[in-house]
Parts: C-alpha cells; sequence; structure tokens
C-alpha cells in the first residue's frame, strides 16, 4: 500500500505525487494530450517544488517522472508563443528557468529520473540533471532549443559537455539530433537504460536503495559532486540569458510556426552577432 501524500505538495497542482514506498517521493508530469508538455503552471511547479521536497522531512529521495508512458515534450507552445510575445512572461519564465536548475542542484535529496517516450525542454532539464538518470531503450531524447530558433539553454551547456564530452554535447545541441536512451546510455549521457517496461520499476529500486543508505554521506557526496555544476554557473547564466535574447527575435517566431505545421523551419539570414 503506498502512503499518503503529504498536505505540502497540494500547491504544485499540475503535478502529481505518489509516495510507492517509505522515503521516496515520485513526482509525475501530467498533460493529457500534450505530451506532458510544460505549460505556464507547470513550468513554475517544476521550478519550485524541489525545495519543498528538500526540506521534507519524511522524503529521503525523489524520482521524477511522466504519466502515461511519456516523460515530457519539452514547454508547450502556448507558453514559448507567449514567452515570445510578452515581456513580463519572458522574465518570470527566465527566472523559473534559473531556479529549476539551481534548486535540483542544490536539492540535498538525490533524484531519480525515469524517461520513456520523448524527453524535451522542462522536463529534460530535471532528467538530466538528475543524481540518477534511467532512459528507456526507446525513450527519444532531444534538445530542442536551436530547432526552436533560440540558443541551448536551460540545463544544456552546464551538464552535457561534463556528461557526454564537448564533441558529442556541440553535436546534438546545435543539430538537435535525438538520442535513443541505447545511445544516450553509450555515450554517457544517461546513468542507465533499460527495456521501456522497465524504466519505472527500475527507477524505483533505485530509490530504495539509496533511501536504505547513509543519508549523510549520500547527501554530502552528491552535494561535493555537484559543485562540478556549481562551477559552472557562469557558463549556465550566459547560455540561459542567451536563450532569452532569442525569444525576442523573429527566429523563434518561424520556429514555433514550424513545430505548429509539422514542417522544416525557414530561418532567416545569418544574425550580426
Amino acid at each position: 500500500m503506498t502512503a499518503a501524500v503529504p498536505e505540502r505538495y497540494a500547491r504544485f497542482a499540475s503535478l502529481e505525487f505518489e509516495r510507492p514506498t517509505e522515503h521516496v517521493l515520485r513526482v509525475v508530469m501530467r498533460a493529457p494530450g500534450r505530451l506532458n508538455a510544460a505549460g505556464h503552471e507547470m513550468h513554475r511547479d517544476l521550478a519550485d517544488v524541489w525545495t519543498e521536497i528538500d526540506r521534507d522531512p519524511e522524503i529521503r529521495v525523489a524520482i521524477i517522472a511522466g504519466a502515461d508512458g511519456v516523460f515530457s515534450a519539452g514547454g508547450d507552445l502556448d507558453l514559448v508563443r507567449d514567452m515570445a510575445d510578452d515581456f513580463e512572461t519572458r522574465i518570470r519564465v527566465h527566472r523559473e528557468a534559473r531556479d529549476l536548475v539551481y534548486n535540483v542542484i542544490d536539492c540535498s535529496k538525490p533524484i531519480v529520473s525515469a524517461m520513456q517516450g520523448p524527453a524535451v525542454g522542462a522536463g529534460l532539464v530535471a532528467g538530466l540533471l538528475a543524481d540518477v538518470s534511467i532512459a528507456g531503450r526507446s525513450a527519444r531524447i532531444i534538445d530542442g532549443h536551436t530547432k526552436l530558433g533560440v540558443a541551448a539553454g536551460d540545463h544544456a551547456a552546464i551538464v552535457w559537455p561534463l556528461l557526454c564530452g564537448m564533441a558529442k554535447a556541440k553535436y546534438h545541441l546545435l543539430t538537435c539530433e535525438p538520442l535513443s536512451g541505447e545511445e544516450a546510455e553509450r555515450i554517457g549521457l544517461v546513468s542507465l537504460c533499460v527495456d521501456d517496461d522497465r524504466v519505472d520499476d527500475e527507477a524505483l529500486a533505485v530509490a530504495e536503495r539509496l533511501a536504505a543508505g547513509s543519508q549523510s554521506a549520500i547527501r554530502w557526496t552528491k552535494y561535493a559532486l555537484n559543485n562540478w555544476l556549481r562551477t559552472a554557473g557562469p557558463i549556465f547564466d550566459a547560455s540561459l540569458a542567451l536563450e532569452f535574447l532569442g525569444f525576442d527575435g523573429p527566429d523563434v517566431r518561424e520556429g514555433i510556426a514550424a513545430i505548429r505545421e509539422k514542417r522544416r523551419p525557414a530561418f532567416e539570414g545569418p544574425a550580426s552577432e
């Protein structure tokens, strides 16, 4: 029997919470009909939920997963359009994007990701910054920023080169070439690749193992290792600023239209910088 989820998580209305076993919290992204894409509310909740998990004395490990066999298709296009159209929205989402990365890094509890199907955008931030990342063999991992017409911000510059090396990071971030779960494991982008029907079970098994371990030893090890990411903070800050600068330009509007119309984007000529 799963334990009841505390009332403290009720304010994160766009996310679902499960207690599959003692001391483990599963955070589930669900957006029916949108492949669990993050809209305004989910983007905010994904940024803020990690500080609540960090403060929860009952939780030792968190799992981040998507509903219905899909991790997340990234940022909802309505959210992306609003960012391009409205300065106040752009500033707010910039802050949330920054907080999402740093709150995952600074959460003292270990985080396990369970990635199936599409894994893109804001969901992928938590998926790849998780302390143990688990992908199904047919998962489709994509950083789609340049296809949208903006720089690869979010988590990309801070962690891809560290995980899989600069050559592979540049190739996938510049071209938006997808990776299967198998290829992601082969190049070191994820911790483990398992059969699609074993992703959730494997994530829970890893979470239970972490929950049963020495909490001080595990948390302090995470803190020390994440100093590699903190050292890259200025790289992340620059990449995020350049990404959001792109939301004020013409390419992102063409990128949104191309995705909606399921065609190749026809971007304008080279930028001046």
